[in-house]
């Protein structure tokens, strides 16, 4: 099969080289010295395939996995249970190698579980509308900002929360680059939102952007805070952990005119950090301006239910200048592992997981908070992940828990330095009564470990 673009044929090649000013392949790389064009690699001698397979095997057994260690580490992913229905589905092949859905009449099957992912997440985040999904919860918040600024044209400010997670404060800083924007609020990392608010909210602010819960755990009432950054005439922008919403309320209910998250605890495993899903949801006044793909539902000339691309002007996908955004694709399979997810869980299982990782959080909250050297701020309301004041370096303690088994939290010292030694623990419907108690156990022997060598 030739490819329009890439020179197919012996005359398109010449044609090529002639263009750039050289005679052949050979003459274009003349000036790569022989030892740099064609080193010595040192490569083994070939292997069988039971030999190879083999060797794979045992390297891959040196990994620490989550089949043997127990994970309470979370800060942006999470271990959740999959149901087995879940990767059963999304591994077929008419998914696995979907068609772009550019042309309708042929991608009904793979428009369709868009259509209904989108329904579930406005269900969930209790707004109007969503689209076809985001590269991950990072990308979805940078667009929320881009949205916020092509909405309000005469401002120029994002006031970012210190607590939203550290790595989409960043992604944000990087999409705006080179803009005339200034993006403001986690200059002091100690800060409250309230007095981020109170220092930088004003007649020149596009959007305010807050995580509930926050990325150090926290669960707030955020209405009046959503209030207060309508009356300033700014948009109001919710980072939502989307197992937390079967518990809490949705966002679209406190005031957010967009919801973004980060997708990969429903029905996507960690993956070693992907790929995963970017969550985007909105009022419908705004749809117009939401980046991404969108698709509605609609009836052919026979009355027959079908499903197109729908609400967004081309340019989003051929002409990326005249675009508001320069996403143009989504991570269509993990949105389908998340619909199929939310589908076999329904309402009441979904809550029920949510419950789970409450109850357990919880306990395992109170139990450490009993242990000398530590502390957990039992005043504070959470979900699922607090923190841990220890009496030692977070990574001393995590290389401890690691030699038993056990995969601590998440050092703050990386994001928070403010904060001393604190882990971020996080703790799901994965994690059993011991395994936690064998944590607590561990991180018993961890401080007394200390106080040893004290003394």
């Amino acid at each position: 099969m030739t490819h329009p673009y890439l020179p197919n044929t012996d005359a398109d090649r010449a044609a090529m080289l002639q263009a750039i000013g050289v005679a052949s392949v050979k003459e274009l790389f003349a000036d790569v010295p022989q030892d740099a064009l064609y080193p010595d690699l040192k490569l083994p001698p070939a292997m069988s395939e039971l030999d190879l397979m083999r060797e794979l095997q045992a390297m891959a057994a040196r990994n620490a996995h989550l089949n043997e260690h127990a994970c309470f580490l979370g800060a942006g992913a999470y271990h959740h249970f999959i149901p087995a229905i879940v990767p059963h589905l999304v591994f077929r092949t008419e998914f696995y190698t979907a068609y772009t859905p550019y042309q309708a009449e042929i991608s009904q099957g793979t428009l369709q579980t868009i259509f209904e992912y989108q329904s579930m997440i406005c269900a969930l985040t209790g707004m109007d509308a969503a689209n076809a999904s985001h590269y991950d919860g990072a990308t979805a918040a940078a667009e929320a900002a881009i949205l916020a600024l092509n909405q309000l044209p005469e401002r120029n400010k994002i006031v970012v929360s210190p607590t939203l997670h550290p790595e989409y404060r960043a992604t944000i800083r990087t999409y705006l680059a080179g803009h005339d924007v200034d993006i403001v609020g986690d200059e002091d990392l100690s800060a409250t939102l309230e007095q981020v608010m109170e220092k930088h909210l004003d007649d020149k602010t596009a959007c305010v952007i807050v995580a509930n819960p926050d990325f150090l755990g926290r669960v707030r009432d955020l209405k009046p805070y959503a209030e207060r950054t309508h009356a300033a005439g700014a948009l109001f922008v919710v980072s939502a952990y989307p197992i937390a919403l079967g518990l809490y309320q949705p966002p679209g209910h406190y005031g957010a005119d967009v919801v973004v998250g980060e997708g990969q605890p429903l029905g996507n495993p960690i993956a070693f950090g992907g790929p995963y899903l970017g969550i985007f949801a909105t009022k419908e006044k705004y749809i117009r301006r939401m980046a991404g793909r969108l698709v509605g539902q609609t009836t052919d000339t026979k009355g027959r239910r079908g499903f197109v691309l729908t609400l967004q002007a081309r340019e989003q996908h051929i002409r990326r200048e005249k675009a508001t955004s320069n996403i143009c694709t989504n991570q269509a399979l993990c949105a389908l592992a998340a619909c199929v997810y939310l589908a076999t869980l329904g309402k009441t299982g979904l809550r029920r997981i949510a419950e789970l990782c409450y109850h357990k959080a919880h306990y395992a909250a109170r139990k450490i908070n009993r242990l000398p050297g530590y502390r957990v701020d039992l005043r504070q309301e959470f979900f699922n992940e607090f923190v841990v004041e220890c009496p030692r370096p977070v990574a001393e303690i995590n290389a401890a828990l690691r030699e038993q088994g056990i995969i601590g939290g998440y050092d703050l010292s990386r994001d928070y330095p403010h904060l001393g030694n604190a882990m971020l623990v996080a703790v799901t419907e994965m994690n059993t009564r011991e395994q936690i108690d064998a944590l607590v156990r561990a991180l018993e022997q961890s401080a007394k470990r200390k106080t040893k060598r004290r003394t």
